[in-house]
């Protein structure tokens, strides 16, 4: 047997992605469109598009209607075919241009989860007999003119550049694409790679269709009488089109009658399937109908994942992928525990509200895993159209369902878990309110019979674990926080990135930056470097950013060194030398007490930091002046305190109508930061008293609180950030409100062994512990005056009284 091909084939990689085909055979050197539908379909389209040489594996199915196929669902023989162009449908399916290249044999398939690979070789085109080959030709080439001029619905140019076609095994694949034959027909051809038995085969397969076509010509001049060629020609087409809709139309009721549905869903779809028989197939309506149906068809009414309730294993999980974060772990394993002991539990819906980079999103892929359910996100930020949520209505050209039912859809299960990432970067304008929309979808109540516009049938979001995240509580409108389960991640203290930083992001930068047969080893005070000088965040995005610019810098001196070193260690003066000046500065107290300085504390987006307070007094009229763009709760702070301070004249040894000789001003440094919040009413007070009574304010202490008029200290906000903020600052006192005892649990060990925290209920305890004082007991201890007693006229209104 003589080998035909003129080249040697390529060597072919191991493995190549593999495109099961429904009712179609691509012959080699032929040109064919396909619509790709399928979710692991596109990933091996996707897979081809990556290649350098963008071929795929065309192989066909054995059966249609097989959505899943394995090995024994193909054929073994198949087409190598190089991807030509890609369409995106607005329907999420592609459509896709190839061209055949080569026949070839699957020697072994693969699934690797995403989509079926193949190793394969090239099954050359072979001659056995020569004589016999030019013989079989020449007949094909007469009986394709033939039954192409008997069918008329074959181009004429196409027939002519067919039958020109000198090479035999060309000539063959080209005969065989562009008749009208059955699948096994057309899949026995292409696994024919001996061109002698092809062009045989092919012939036989010709002239038995021109038979049947001329006895279908006969029929049709015998009831209509002498019809033109051209009116023949089209019914013939007609009637195809009409055997191709109806073998769809066969496979779809087929379709609806084993899918699992919901008793109103078969009803609608068996309703809209009886008006689809009935419609010409060409027909507008008849595209959209079908288009729903397919819809409805793919959704995953029953179709769920089984929950994986063991919790110790899913604490490891949750352990492993994230350092720190108890409150949401803890939330997530009341959610299993309950699961396991109640038989159907309605799905919670938890929002993790926090700052950028503090892992609401990683968290809640780990949440899946955990709970060995799939996972699909739904992006937010910058939906302003209530569409996106429920979808469109189907009288609209281009109608698709909403984004929940799409999501769901792409997942292919009932009970995921779904990430409504960004929800508080919703906005909302004549399109309608998202926000609204997703009321319904989020209310446990509500969603076991959620109606999309587009489906217009219930569909059972119950059982999907919704987790919403977002970055500002307040954004979130009020109804919708109403249905969510808030849980708050603060910004991670200096130990947290740290450790952070150690377990995961070195090894990982290490890794993607190719050091990873290095020994890197990275000092605790070169990391604790990066994050109070290179970084300023409550996540650790950016201190991983600047670990990866340290690992790509190391990875460069690598390659440019003669020998590369097979231990790299990085300390501070190695951080610097790599990535240069340090970009921030952390704040330090005063070195010495003084008068009319305090250190306040504050809570900002990116943890906690010193709020320094300066008083200063001079000579004038009693004007009261606040700066460092303070907003009006700070403002009313200052005011505040400064009654407190005025109604404790007396006891401070101050004159009751100091204030008219002098004025005041109160000055927050950093100006062009905006300042807000009633936390530094404490350390107002005792700046103001400071610089009235000349006593140095202790250079150790930090403070905060809100302050009442009585002098009452309120409790704050954000104790953790500000405590860790004053320690990392070297102070050694904090004085916070007593109020705030019940937080002292979520201060780290560590950062209290390193400072004293004392709790005060009024701002007279705070003075006596903040000010530098000879006898501290002795200090404030007139009672306080305010009312009538401050003006000197509480025996008259009591004699008035009497």
């Amino acid at each position: 047997m003589a080998d035909h091909s003129s080249d040697t084939p390529p060597p072919l990689p191991a493995l190549l992605p593999v495109l099961p085909l429904r009712g179609v055979v691509v012959f080699p050197r032929a040109v064919a469109p396909l619509f790709v539908g399928r979710e692991r379909s596109i990933a091996a389209l996707d897979a081809a598009i990556e290649r350098e040489d963008r071929v795929v594996v065309l192989v066909t199915q054995v059966n249609a209607r097989t959505n899943e196929p394995s090995a024994r669902d193909l054929y073994d023989v198949g087409t190598l075919a190089c991807v030509t162009q890609v369409m995106r449908m607005p329907d999420e399916t592609v459509k896709v241009s190839v061209q055949g290249e080569e026949r070839v044999r699957i020697l072994e398939l693969v699934d690797d989860g995403g989509h079926l690979k193949a190793r394969i070789e090239i099954v050359p085109d072979a001659i056995a007999e020569q004589d016999a080959v030019t013989e079989l030709q020449e007949r094909v080439r007469t009986a394709f003119a033939a039954f192409a001029g008997l069918q008329r619905r074959i181009p004429t140019d196409v027939v002519q550049n067919v039958v020109g076609i000198e090479d035999p095994g060309h000539l063959a694949d080209m005969v065989a694409a562009h008749l009208g034959l059955k699948v096994p027909d057309r899949q026995a051809v292409l696994a024919l790679h001996e061109i002698g038995a092809r062009l045989a085969r092919l012939a036989e397969l010709i002239e038995a269709e021109a038979e049947v076509a001329r006895v279908e010509r006969r029929l049709r001049k015998k009831v209509s009488g002498d019809a033109a060629d051209a009116d023949a020609a089209q019914a013939a087409g007609e009637q195809n089109d009409g055997d191709e809709f109806k073998n769809e139309l066969d496979e779809l009721g087929r379709s609806i009658a084993e899918k699992d549905l919901t008793e109103e869903a078969r009803s609608r779809l068996d309703r809209e399937f009886r008006k689809l028989k009935m419609m010409n197939p060409m027909s507008a309506e008849a595209g959209v109908l079908r288009t729903y149906i397919d819809w409805v068809l793919a959704l995953p009414w029953a179709d769920r994942s089984e929950d994986v309730l063991d919790i110790p294993a899913a604490r490891e999980v949750l352990e492993a992928d994230h350092y720190g974060l108890e409150k949401p772990k803890a939330r997530i394993l009341e959610y299993l525990a309950v699961q396991k002991l109640v038989e159907r539990l309605r799905g919670p819906v938890l929002c993790l509200v926090g700052p950028p980079g503090v892992g609401k999103t990683s968290l809640a892929r780990s949440i899946a895993t955990s709970t060995g359910r799939r996972f699909v996100r739904l992006s937010l930020g910058g939906v302003r159209d209530e569409a996106e949520i429920r979808g469109h209505r189907r009288t609209y050209i281009g109608a698709l369902p909403g984004k929940v039912i799409q999501s769901l859809k792409k997942v292919g299960s009932n009970n995921p878990v779904f990430l409504l990432d960004e929800i508080d970067k919703m906005s909302m304008d004549f399109r309608g309110d998202p926000a609204s929309a997703l009321l319904e979808v989020l209310d446990p109540e509500q969603n076991d019979s959620f109606v999309d516009h587009y489906l217009d049938l219930d569909y059972d979001l119950s059982s999907v674990l919704f987790i919403a995240t977002a970055n500002f509580l307040q954004n979130i409108p009020i109804a919708l926080a109403d249905r969510l389960e808030i849980i708050e991640l603060g910004g991670y203290t200096e130990p947290e990135k740290l450790a952070i930083a150690k377990r995961y992001l070195v090894p990982r930068q290490q890794k993607e930056n190719g050091l990873a047969e290095v020994d890197l080893k990275v000092a605790d005070d070169a990391l604790k470097l990066l994050i109070r000088s290179y970084t300023r965040e409550a996540g650790v995005r950016s201190l991983e950013r600047q670990i990866g610019a340290v690992c790509r810098k190391l990875a460069t001196e690598q390659l440019e060194a003669k020998r590369a070193r097979k231990r790299l260690r990085v300390d501070p003066d190695r951080v610097r030398t790599l990535l240069g000046a340090e970009k921030y500065k952390d704040k330090r107290s005063e070195s010495e007490d003084r008068v009319g300085i305090v250190n306040g504390l504050a809570v900002t987006s990116v943890g906690g930091d010193l709020l320094d307070v300066e008083v200063a007094v001079v000579p004038g009229s009693g004007r009261l002046t606040f700066t460092g763009k303070l907003g009006d709760v700070m403002q009313e702070s200052v005011q505040a305190a400064m009654s407190y301070v005025r109604s404790r004249a007396e006891a401070l040894g101050l004159d009751r109508s100091f204030y008219q000789k002098i004025d005041v001003h109160v000055h927050f440094p950093e100006g062009a930061i905006a300042k807000d919040g009633p936390s530094a009413g404490i350390a107002i007070a005792t700046g103001l008293v400071s610089a009235l009574t000349g006593l140095r304010v202790r250079h150790d202490v930090a403070m905060t609180g809100e302050i009442t008029l009585r002098g009452r200290v309120l409790a704050i906000g954000g104790l953790k950030e500000k405590v860790i903020a004053a320690h990392r600052a070297g102070l050694t006192f904090c004085l916070v409100p007593e109020e705030n005892r019940r937080n002292l649990e979520d201060i780290p060990a560590e950062v209290q062994k390193g400072i004293e925290i004392r709790f005060v209920a009024h701002a007279d305890e705070a003075l006596r512990a903040a000010l530098v004082l000879r006898d501290p007991d002795a200090f404030l201890t007139l009672p306080q005056t305010y009312g009538g007693e401050a003006l000197g006229i509480a025996a008259e209104g009591a004699a008035v009284a009497h």
